[in-house]
């Protein structure tokens, strides 16, 4: 196996993420090739073909960063109430009163 050389780039390359990449690396790198979508789709220069394939490409991009983001809103959890993970209160939740 060829590692690539210093001031190459993966960028672009359609890659299965390996088991060992960590949530948060699959989600940068997700959300990265999203916005890259989104931009190459804005200036509609794609064909309806084309664009249809973006659109469900972007569409799995952003399903990957949402469940990267819920497993680390559980690993949160897991942190602030390793015993009762369950009753922390999820993100965004108002302060529970008295």
């Amino acid at each position: 196996m060829t590692l690539p050389g210093p001031g190459s780039t993966l960028r672009g390359m359609s890659r299965t993420p390996d088991a060992q990449q960590s949530p948060v690396a699959d989600f940068e790198a997700s959300l990265d090739q999203l916005e890259q979508l989104v931009e190459k789709m804005e200036h509609g220069e794609m064909s309806l073909e084309e664009s249809l394939a973006a659109y469900e490409r972007g569409v799995g991009l952003y399903r990957r960063c949402q469940v990267a983001l819920e497993q680390a809103e559980l690993r949160v959890r897991l942190l602030s109430d390793p015993e009762q993970p369950d009753n922390a209160e999820p993100f965004g939740a108002p302060a529970a009163d008295g």
